[in-house]
């Protein structure tokens, strides 16, 4: 895909921006949980929220979809099926059924394409096995395919030394399996999405801070019906276009604004950003919108909160490209092990651009205000690198290897490109 330089500024206001993610997964497995009829509107129709549609069919969901209306019956008792389980490019997919069908009597095997079978699962895998699981994989349980022979689950009181929202719903699930009551852990609280959906399914979880309560079920949840907002991750991306197009402004609406999610926002006010973020309601989520405009950046260091940017960091690093000074990120080692590794990719291809970056263990620093050119970046199946340079190809053009990868998360993002008036040759 090649993006030509935007040669008039943006002035828009979006509401089909893709649904979220984190809590498209979510309802289409904790669906599973109950017993009756559960419906989601605005459900996200991506490639990584599809295949985990089809993976509850698999165990006997009933699914119906009428655009982005998902209806979900779960099946009386989940089935062992005669196939793999097949989750795409997404790691919450793979791990949030790890610690789902832990627990589950029958035989189930996961996988994915060709990125997810590369990342580690160790960090479900391990605890899991611990408690009583049996998980098989390459590197002793640490790569897909997994095999998941259910069995009864132990009780567990689990500290994670990674601050995940996947590792803590994965043991959240397998918890409600559990002979007795368990506890969980962590050092900086991740996203809270699976804890707010799951109490307003009435399940029998207490939170105190970083610390959760789970007991196991005695009886299915309360089915869900809810409009999943949209993803604030995918906003990000244009919200950032308006501040680095010379005359622009844009509105986002309908955006969710979980504080554990909005922390790369708040990074762009710090670094100069012209960015307000209202509240417009609150239902088991806040949710609101973001109205954003041309803005002079300055450079900026981050080392705290990272569990809560870890998705917006690559196009944050587009925003150290192009603020004034040198920025730097760290703490961030966890992005050596996303869909790619980030740190890498980001830090190679802006080179490309002419842009002066380093890679550090745990993140990279760059140095803004350069002067960058057009170049031709690897997008290393990695949808977030892609977005993340298609943005930066609207200021001075851009050539991506693999943009394909855009429709695991954000099928209609190049739609809303070209509604902002982009040239794109594919």
């Amino acid at each position: 895909m090649k993006i030509y330089k935007l040669q008039t500024p943006i002035n828009a206001e979006l509401e089909d921006i893709a649904a979220d993610k984190s809590i498209s997964h979510r309802f289409a497995i904790f669906s599973l949980l109950t017993q009756a009829e559960n419906k989601a509107q605005n459900y996200l129709l991506a490639e990584d929220t599809l295949n985990t549609l089809e993976i509850i069919r698999k165990l006997g969901a009933k699914v119906e979809r009428k655009k982005t209306c998902v209806s979900i019956v779960p099946p009386k008792e989940i089935l062992s099926p005669n196939c793999i389980l097949d989750c795409g490019n997404s790691g919450t997919a793979m791990r949030l059924m790890i610690g789902f069908l832990a627990g589950i009597s029958g035989f189930f095997v996961l996988s994915g394409d060709k990125y997810l079978n590369k990342r580690p699962m160790r960090r479900i895998s391990e605890p899991l096995s611990q408690i009583g699981a049996k998980i098989y994989g390459r590197d002793k349980a640490n790569l897909a395919p997994l095999c998941i022979e259910g069995q009864n689950l132990k009780a567990f009181n689990y500290k994670s030394e990674i601050s995940s929202a996947q590792v803590k719903t994965a043991m959240i699930l397998s918890a409600f399996r559990a002979d007795s009551v368990c506890a969980f852990s962590e050092n900086l609280l991740s996203r809270n999405h699976s804890e707010n959906m799951l109490k307003a399914m009435k399940a029998p979880i207490k939170s105190d801070g970083l610390s959760l309560q789970i007991s196991p079920l005695k009886e299915p949840l309360k089915a869900q019906n809810i409009i999943i907002p949209n993803d604030p991750s995918s906003a990000f991306y244009f919200a950032l276009a308006a501040i680095i197009l010379p005359n622009s402004k844009i509105i986002l609406k309908n955006v969710l604004l979980n504080p554990t999610r909005i922390e790369a926002y708040k990074i762009l006010q710090k670094m100069g950003a012209k960015l307000q973020m209202s509240i417009t309601q609150n239902d088991f989520e806040s949710i609101g919108e973001i109205r954003a405009k041309s803005s002079h950046l300055k450079a900026i260091e981050v080392k705290d909160n990272i569990a809560w940017l870890i998705d917006e960091a690559p196009a944050l690093a587009i925003a150290f490209a192009l603020a004034k000074g040198k920025s730097t990120l760290k703490n961030a080692k966890e992005l050596r092990v996303k869909e790619s590794d980030r740190i890498a990719a980001m830090v190679e291809n802006l080179k490309l651009c002419g842009v002066l970056a380093k890679e550090l263990e745990d993140g990279f620093e760059i140095e803004g205000g350069t002067s960058l050119k057009p170049a031709k970046i690897k997008s290393y199946g990695d949808h977030r690198i892609a977005m993340s340079f298609a943005i930066l190809g609207l200021l001075y053009g851009i050539e991506i290897d693999d943009s394909e990868c855009i429709k695991t998360s954000f099928p209609n993002f190049v739609e809303l490109l070209l509604n902002l008036g982009a040239k794109i040759d594919y």
